[in-house]
């Protein structure tokens, strides 16, 4: 059976609450990427299942497909305060991928294990025949991790004044 999910992890010295803001805000999520193809975000930070912000993407970063510069919505699906985070994206592209990103927290003696997840076992029969997955690499999302200890580090989000 092919592999369709992916998991990192990384302890990061941190608690659980200041990483998961992080992960709520929309810009949050561009200050972490580490593929350079989040370039700015619309919305306010996430609370629930069902809440949404908008990203704008640039897909020349990676090099990759000729997409360019495009919008998805990111819509949470799994949503635990301080512990779970999830998502998958709609965009231009139809029928939706149904490709899902997400963390998991959890509190441990050095501060929060955090691990980031990719799972694209749900995916379109029309993705999946196209034979792309995973369409990021596990490096990214390593990669990912250490851009977040590092933000959570150094006091993002700040707070507002």
């Amino acid at each position: 059976m092919t592999k369709e999910r992916m998991e990192v992890q990384r302890t990061i010295p941190s608690d659980a609450s200041a990483i998961f803001r992080v992960l709520c805000d929309p810009q949050g999520h561009v200050a972490i990427d580490s593929s350079g193809m989040l370039m700015d975000a619309t919305g306010d930070p996430v609370r629930a299942v069902g809440d949404t912000f908008v990203v704008h993407m640039d897909r020349e970063a990676l090099n990759d497909y000729p997409l360019g510069l495009y919008d998805v919505t990111v819509s949470i699906t799994a949503f635990e305060q301080d512990r779970e985070i999830a998502w998958t994206i709609f965009g231009n592209l139809k029928p939706d991928i149904g490709h899902v990103y997400g963390y998991r927290l959890e509190p441990v003696e050095d501060g929060t294990l955090v691990t980031s997840y990719y799972d694209w076992s749900n995916i379109d029969q029309t993705w999946r025949d196209a034979e792309i997955f995973p369409i990021i690499p596990e490096s990214a999302l390593r990669a990912t991790l250490g851009v977040l200890a590092r933000s959570v580090g150094r006091g993002y989000p700040r707070a507002s004044s």
